[in-house]
């Protein structure tokens, strides 16, 4: 924003208070999850088996790649 923006919008809104602003943002909240489009249950089943499958995959490449570096340190420094 320029500076004049900057300027208009600090004069044209008077400081509301907390309990005001706590609602607003509690309303702007559920307006938006309102727009959300939830997954249905097969695809919720379909993308946690998906994470689950991914993170073990991961989890395993880690761990190989951790044994073979343990070994070839050991191996090279005793």
């Amino acid at each position: 924003m320029t500076d004049i923006a900057t300027e208009r919008a600090r004069n044209a809104a008077p400081r509301r208070g907390l309990a005001s602003r706590v609602v607003t943002y509690y309303k702007q909240v559920v307006a938006e999850l309102r727009k959300v489009v939830w997954p249905t249950r097969p695809q919720l089943v379909t993308y946690t088996i998906v994470s689950i499958v991914f993170v073990s995959t991961m989890v395993a490449i880690v761990a190989g790649l951790d044994y073979v570096f343990t070994k070839g340190v050991l191996a090279i420094f005793g």
